[in-house]
């Protein structure tokens, strides 16, 4: 779970930080050696911009697979659900990205990382999560992708499936580079807002009992919370579940979306729902881990550092394991966790446990030199925001590590890629 109070690291110099920024945009960034990607290229950019009205321009890491990559979104509503949030909104509406290797991308737009209005509303509100985030000086509504709207989809034969729910607070947004990542491998990709729960979701159309962007009510660590934790949580299984529901439909030819909104040709075509996996970070790698254990469609399950446990009903006291947790694992499981994370020891018992009883299926990782948020897109943009002047040193080192992006990125894209590939290869 993401903790909400930025701390200090010791051994972190702002020199090192900043160099290692510069560095990550030869080497990560398109554009390479002497364009916008090339040494200082991308800080000068960012520098060039801090005075303007909308901000700097981030940009995140080009995929490295063999696709190029589609994305369309999807909005979907079910029905048999109120929100567990907010009583005046009668439906569970769940909005979701779909990241998948395109036929051709020719003439389709490249999409940008947020949607306009999910992007104004992030600028003003992303630092209530992320209080490393800066206020202000960056224009979140101009970082681009790599995958080209409405592109349709290779529908040669069908591919993977893998769903993603992210941290608590955060939009699906931010998990763009690792998705786009598996998409250019040959999967198919979902990622999942869970609406209340993210810092912004925004709808395509108007509801009852809410604005078209709906912000977090997260204002402090849930984990503090035992029956909001459970809400949280519960919630964002159900929304997967649900969303998996739907990606049937689609298979089968129906259109899932609730707008009514066009598909990227032979989209459906595409999905092979025999072999689904599912990975998430924080609060989504509790979802991504208990989802698995209670649905058996689901045939593998990375966990992004997120605790296993329920949060505790008093400080001291241990909280009650998830079930996943307190049976273990029938089938493949990755545990991947940081050197850096203030929570280790509390997570500890949990994966402890599941690692106990899974009989070998489940399996531990860890990444050195970095924190929580270096599985999402923080780890491309931070060094980014630090070398412009807009994050300090301390705060990089608190959101994602002191290590270097350009070795992070590709750690955490060759952890979850390698698993998938060994449990759902793509053929």
């Amino acid at each position: 779970m993401r903790h909400y109070k930025a701390r200090e690291q010791a051994g972190v110099s702002r020199r090192a930080v900043t160099r290692s920024a510069v560095l990550a945009a030869a080497l990560l960034l398109p554009g390479g050696p002497g364009g916008v990607g090339g040494p200082g290229g991308a800080v000068a950019q960012a520098r060039s911009g801090a005075g303007s009205g909308a901000g700097i321009t981030l940009r995140l890491p080009a995929p490295t697979g063999p696709y190029r990559t589609g994305v369309t979104t999807l909005y979907l509503v079910d029905r048999s659900r109120p929100d567990p949030w907010e009583p005046g909104i009668p439906v569970r509406e769940v909005m979701a990205t779909v990241f998948y290797p395109a036929r051709t991308v020719r003439g389709f737009p490249v999409a940008r990382q947020m949607s306009a209005g999910a992007a104004g509303s992030f600028g003003l509100d992303g630092h209530r999560v992320h209080p490393e985030l800066p206020h202000a000086g960056a224009d979140w509504s101009a970082t681009t992708t790599h995958s080209h709207t409405g592109a349709p989809a290779q529908a040669s034969r069908r591919r993977p499936v893998l769903l993603y729910s992210p941290g608590g607070g955060d939009p699906r947004t931010m998990g763009t580079t690792l998705a786009e990542e598996l998409a250019s491998h040959g999967y198919v990709v979902v990622t999942v807002d869970h609406p209340g729960d993210a810092s912004e979701v925004e709808f395509p159309c108007a509801m009852t009992g809410r604005d078209t962007v709906r912000p977090t009510m997260l204002r402090d660590d849930p984990r503090k919370r035992p029956d909001f934790f459970r809400t949280l949580i519960d919630t964002r299984i159900a929304d997967t579940r649900f969303v998996l529901d739907r990606l049937q439909a689609l298979a089968a030819g129906r259109n899932p979306d609730a707008a009514g909104r066009a598909l990227p040709e032979h989209l459906g075509r595409a999905l092979d729902l025999r072999r689904v996996g599912v990975y998430g970070h924080s609060a989504g790698g509790t979802t991504a881990a208990e989802t698995m254990y209670e649905d058996r469609r689901i045939g593998a399950a990375v966990n992004l550092e997120g605790y296993l446990d329920r949060a505790p009903e008093a400080p001291g006291r241990a909280g009650e394991p998830y079930p996943v947790a307190r049976h273990g694992s029938d089938r493949p499981l990755l545990l991947l966790g940081t050197d850096g994370f203030p929570g280790r020891q509390e997570l500890e018992p949990s994966w402890r446990a599941v690692l106990a009883r899974s009989g070998g299926r489940a399996q531990r990782r860890q990444l050195d030199g970095a924190a929580h948020g270096v599985f999402t897109d923080y780890a491309a943009l931070a060094p980014q925001l630090q070398a412009a002047g807009l994050m300090t040193a301390a705060g990089r080192a608190s959101l994602t590590g002191p290590a270097d992006p350009a070795r992070s990125v590709p750690a955490v894209r060759r952890h979850v890629l390698s698993f998938f590939a060994r449990h759902l290869p793509v053929r």
